[in-house]
């Protein structure tokens, strides 16, 4: 017995970790970081090509958020009915054929957005329910660790995908850019999926015996959450946080602007952003494996509301404005490490991802909203001050609403215990 047990133990730590690095690349090929972070290298060229304003063009994102903010909660039931791999094989197959087939464009700017509806309807099964799912699934100790892991695949496209759009746009054109980029899911995400991404009853450890043993999905139905206070003290933190850690990533040029800093030292500072969003998802997670996560929550994102309140002075310095942008990155990188784990604790596995589906709402629509108004703030002021404290109030607030939730509920007798290895 004692050999199977460790033998059973140790199969589960490494299969976990394979099943971490699969996220990984699944979360990196997928609809939430390729489209945004390759936007910027298509805008010209297709204004060029078709006379499109840059306005329209960047409208594209906000048509993906829009279409993402309302299929989300019927994904997240997709993959509690059927699955989070076959979803996941599904969804990266289809998304990658819409992305490509973007390089078909003709000119007409209204099939251009239908192309980006159709892709995120697709596409949306290769948003971070379906990895969070699963690596919930395989971690219970290492589980904070493990979700920032994963979730670190947002930031590795943004540092490879630019390079390599603007290499293929340079030397190929636009079109075959497109199709390249579009096989990326497909050649590269589908494989990993295939071969290393696998589902796991939640597995439990007695301390006692050290005997490993297999539970039931365990925790509330969609139906029953709603009923639960927890679920709206949860909604409305997270509208407030999503709201106050999107909104300065798209304006974060002009931020720096208003300080008047030249190009080459806007580039220097916002260079910091995604390494600190990495290290947010880390770091972030390994805290959440150790203190009770709305106090983590609390001191972590303290961090962005001081990084935004060094914003709204006359005049910093460019270490001042590099502290703040490093700030601003690590709330960024921990938001959705936090929620995937809130969920999990709050609410269990059992409808997991039709909750977290409606959470991915509500986030969607905070962060379509922020920028929106950072914006229109900056239009009326000149500035980005009021909007500025606007977001550090968002996150203090947000923040105490998270410590409202008390205690983890103990899912331990609740888990129908049906075998021991």
């Amino acid at each position: 017995m004692k050999s199977e047990t460790s033998g059973a133990a140790s199969r589960e730590t490494a299969g976990g970790w394979l099943v971490v690095f699969a996220a990984m690349i699944g979360v990196a090929v997928g609809l939430s970081p390729i489209p945004f972070y390759t936007i910027g290298m298509f805008a010209p060229e297709l204004s060029r090509a078709f006379g499109w304003s840059f306005a329209s063009l960047m409208g594209s994102i906000g048509v993906q958020s829009g279409t993402v903010m309302l299929i989300s909660p019927a994904v997240g039931f997709m993959i509690d009915r059927y699955g989070a791999r076959r979803v996941a094989l599904i969804s990266l197959t289809l998304f990658g054929l819409c992305f490509m087939s973007l390089a078909l464009s003709t000119g007409s700017l209204l099939l251009y957005y239908g192309q980006w509806v159709v892709m995120s309807v697709l596409g949306a099964g290769t948003l971070s329910a379906t990895w969070t799912r699963v690596v919930n699934g395989w971690f219970d100790r290492n589980r904070g660790l493990a979700l920032g892991l994963a979730s670190t695949g947002t930031g590795l496209t943004g540092f490879l995908i630019k390079p390599l759009t603007a290499w293929l746009i340079l030397n190929y054109g636009w079109r075959t850019a497109f199709v390249v980029i579009g096989l990326l899911p497909i050649v590269i995400g589908v494989p990993v999926i295939l071969r290393l991404f696998h589902e796991n009853r939640a597995v439990v450890v007695d301390p006692a015996t050290d005997a490993v043993m297999v539970a039931e999905e365990y925790g509330l139905t969609l139906r029953e959450a709603l009923r639960d206070r927890r679920f709206w003290i949860l909604a409305a933190a997270f509208l407030l946080i999503a709201f106050a850690l999107t909104a300065p990533t798209p304006n974060m040029e002009n931020i720096l602007k208003t300080f008047r800093f030249d190009l080459t030292q806007i580039a220097s500072i916002t260079a910091s952003f995604g390494l600190a969003v990495i290290a947010g998802r880390i770091v972030g997670g390994w805290l959440l494996d150790r203190i009770w996560a709305p106090l983590c929550a609390f001191g972590i994102l303290m961090v962005p509301a001081v990084g935004s309140w060094l914003l709204t002075g006359s005049a910093i310095s460019p270490g001042v404005a590099m502290l703040a942008i490093i700030g601003i990155g690590f709330g960024a990188g921990f938001e959705f490490d936090l929620l995937a784990y809130l969920i999990n604790r709050y609410f269990g596995q059992r409808h997991y991802g039709a909750i977290y589906g409606c959470f991915y709402a509500v986030i969607a629509l905070g962060g379509g909203a922020g920028p929106v108004v950072y914006g229109f703030s900056f239009d009326r002021s000149g500035n980005y001050h009021a909007a500025l404290l606007g977001g550090v109030a968002c996150l203090v607030i947000g923040s105490v609403l998270l410590l409202l939730l008390g205690s983890y509920p103990d899912w331990s007798a609740k888990r129908d215990k049906t075998a021991t290895v």
